[in-house]
């Protein structure tokens, strides 16, 4: 047997590997029940390290994460902290103060100070049992005071978003305070940083002295400099290597300024991220550039790193546990009551005043950067550490539960003008009576685009099914975006007027059919719910999405697709365009069943455009008689053999697939399927061979299902259609 010697490299990319797996793993879970992906991946730390694996399997966690390799570990997550830090200070722009500079400073400095005195009250209690040895009272009192006071601003804007809270007023508030938190938070912990590598407060007033004149100097001449650098970037190509290059070099020379001055590398990163100027596209493409490394990869390394020092099992007496609830009561009554009495005082509403008090409550990874500064100067010692790691969790997974309680939907919508949430969330309460009343008579096409190659396509099979029915029908466009990790982007987005660009081929193409389309976008957490959601609100007749792309076994139809047909109340369209440029002829296979009859529903609609021929493909087996011939001739009745607009054509054969695509090379525009296994076209089909029909249809194909919700739904009387009937073995 070889020897196999595993080096520092290997033992790091296994490390790594190991992380991003099991964080993106509970990350899936942690969406499910509305908590950020800070959770999961802190709770990936704690789930490797000794609280859980280390309990489970120590030789497993041993094997994974020496002792000797954490020195590496750490050092990678600090050059991702140092460079999510300046994507911080990137996002820190003075436009958010713009118009409330008052309440912001009010509430932000009353979240810092309330908090602050509280956490220094309660240093005195805990510092003879619970600090670490070698520290001194007064670098406990203030860190703890520090530790107490931190708001998790990137937690709290992805909050804001996926809440749709950004362009509220409660939302703009809460950004402004964030920002302004951070900053004062910032300056308090470079002071206290300061005097704990000082050992003193001599030491620590010559590091505060060094620290402003290195502000000064950023101010003055560092950010006029980058000023003249941004003015150049007004292209997405014109930033350059060299110029990345260049912004990385000072990046690097400004953290390492400020922990050679004593103040940290992480307050250096955060300075220069908050000096670069945020005017033209400079800040804006560097992040682009940026966020993928820092925050994919390199981040969870840290959440993982504090994980891995966080000890539960260090908390083990009921004095501990009661020590840790009241840490969690204070942190709380500090950030909420502060927050809330503050925004009350500056005139918002007891509901608006107290969703800002829960939202700065939010702590997450501002909090464990501190922790771990804490950690790593020795101020904070391993039990106290895990205690502030479970407040920090504490804090940050109530916001979103409490937020939707105190201040749910019906609150927003006193607050805004109508949005695309609105339409949303109070469609009924917005259209009123009559759009009720008019429900069971109009016919309502919801067109879900999630990108806009299949924009036209869309817009073709709506209009050969609203076409003949113009005065009756509706045509709603949807577009959801996913909630950014970044706040400048979701800041553009509110303030954009333009049509959102996955809608605009589908929206061109619409108004060259001379057809009415209604569109509407938001920023969305579940898709396939908010899908549902409007779906209902709307009345929809037909949910239209477009191509599903598959991830690893997926299929077609799985994922988001799958999601929303288990969910819906109105029947579901799937496309597959290959280049749909008519609607002319139309093949639909039946064999029978719900799914089959809800194939031919769509198909009658669509044989009802000026022109459209429909070919009945109705597939039975050798020598047997079809199962739903009943149902065909429900929907199209045979009174004329000479009429050319349907025809039926009855097929012997054993492979249902094999007779579609046989048919369907024979010069047809689209083929229409009930979402069926028979057809390879189940919505959980897995693999190439079963999604034959799909695969190797050499033609558009919409894939349809009947309402789940409601598969007895009413369909609007229409006049006969006659077809002409050829059998083919």
């Amino acid at each position: 047997m070889p020897h196999w010697e595993v080096s520092a490299l290997t033992v790091l990319l296994a490390q790594i590997a190991a992380i991003l797996v099991v964080s993106r793993s509970l990350g899936v879970l942690m969406k499910r029940i509305g908590q950020p992906l800070v959770i999961a991946e802190v709770l990936a730390g704690i789930v490797l390290g000794p609280s859980l694996l280390g309990w489970l399997w120590p030789a497993a966690m041993t094997g994974l994460f020496p002792k000797t390799s954490l020195p590496s570990l750490a050092l990678l997550a600090q050059v991702g902290l140092v460079l999510f830090m300046f994507l911080i200070g990137l996002e820190l722009d003075p436009k958010l103060l713009r118009g409330k500079t008052r309440s912001s400073v009010v509430i932000s400095h009353s979240s810092i100070v309330v908090p602050f005195l509280l956490g220094a009250a309660l240093a005195v209690g805990i510092y003879d049992e619970y600090s670490a040895t070698s520290v001194d009272f007064l670098s406990f009192w203030l860190f703890l005071g520090v530790a107490m006071s931190v708001t998790a601003f990137p937690v709290l804007a992805r909050i804001l978003s996926e809440r749709n809270l950004i362009g509220s007023r409660v939302g703009a508030i809460a950004i402004a305070c964030a920002a302004v938190d951070d900053v004062t938070a910032w300056c308090l912990l470079s002071f206290v940083v300061a005097i704990a590598r000082a050992r003193g407060v001599e030491g620590a007033l010559w590091t505060t002295a060094l620290a402003l004149a290195f502000i000064t100097f950023m101010i003055l001449v560092v950010r006029p400099f980058l000023g003249r650098v941004g003015a150049r970037v007004g292209r997405a190509d014109a930033l350059s290597h060299t110029m990345v290059a260049l912004v990385l070099f000072l990046l690097v020379v400004s953290a390492s300024i400020t922990e050679i001055i004593g103040i940290h590398a992480l307050f250096g990163a955060f300075l220069f991220g908050a000096i670069l100027p945020k005017e033209g596209q400079l800040a804006e493409k560097l992040a682009e550039r940026l966020e993928t490394v820092a925050v994919v990869l390199l981040l969870p390394l840290f959440f993982a790193y504090s994980g891995l020092r966080t000890q539960i099992g260090l908390v083990n007496t009921p004095r501990d546990w009661a020590v840790t609830g009241i840490i969690i009561a204070i942190a709380t009554v500090g950030k909420f009551g502060g927050s809330t009495l503050a925004g009350r005082f500056t005139g918002l509403r007891w509901r608006e005043a107290s969703a800002i008090g829960i939202l700065m409550n939010t702590r997450g990874l501002m909090e464990l950067i501190v922790l771990n500064l804490g950690l790593d100067l020795g101020v904070l010692s391993p039990t106290v550490f895990t205690m502030m790691v479970i407040m920090a969790l504490v804090t940050t997974v109530t916001t979103t539960p409490i937020l939707k309680w105190v201040y749910p939907d019906s609150e927003l919508l006193r607050d805004r003008e109508v949005t695309g949430l609105r339409e949303v969330t109070g469609a009924r309460e917005v259209t009123g009576l009559r759009e009720v009343t008019d429900a069971a008579l109009a016919f309502r096409v919801l067109l879900c685009v999630a990108e806009g190659t299949s924009g036209r396509g869309m817009a073709l099979i709506a209009g050969a099914l609203a076409g003949w029915r113009r005065r009756s029908s509706e045509l709603h466009a949807l577009h959801l975006t996913r909630p950014s990790t970044r706040l400048s982007e979701e800041l553009r987005r509110q303030a954009s007027t333009e049509e959102p660009s996955p809608l605009g081929p589908l929206l061109e193409a619409t108004r060259e059919l001379e057809l009415k389309v209604r569109p509407l976008s938001f920023v969305s957490n579940d898709v396939a719910a908010d899908i549902c959601r409007t779906a209902e609100a709307k009345h929809a007749s037909l949910v239209l999405l477009g191509l599903h792309k598959p991830l690893l076994f997926e299929g077609h139809l799985g994922g988001i697709v799958s999601d929303v047909v288990r969910r819906s109340v109105s029947p579901v369209g799937v496309l597959i365009d290959r280049g749909l440029t008519q609607v002319s002829r139309i093949l639909v296979a039946y064999a029978g069943g719900e799914e089959d009859a809800a194939a031919l529903r769509v198909a009658r609609d669509l044989g009802r455009a000026p022109g459209a021929q429909v070919t009945l493909l109705h597939v039975v087996e050798p020598n047997g008689e079809g199962r739903g011939r009943q149902q065909i001739t429900q929907l199209f009745p045979e009174p004329e053999l000479d009429a050319d607009s349907v025809r039926l054509q009855i097929v012997e054969h054993e492979s249902p697939p094999d007779a579609v695509l046989e048919e369907a090379g024979n010069g047809y525009d689209l083929v229409v399927l009930g979402m069926s296994a028979r057809w390879g076209a189940g919505r959980t089909s897995l693999g190439l061979r079963r999604e034959r029909v799909l695969r190797g249809c050499p033609v558009s194909v919409l894939v349809v299902h009947p309402a789940e919700g409601s598969r007895a739904r009413v369909d609007e009387p229409v006049p006969p259609v006659p077809i002409k009937v050829s059998r083919a073995q």
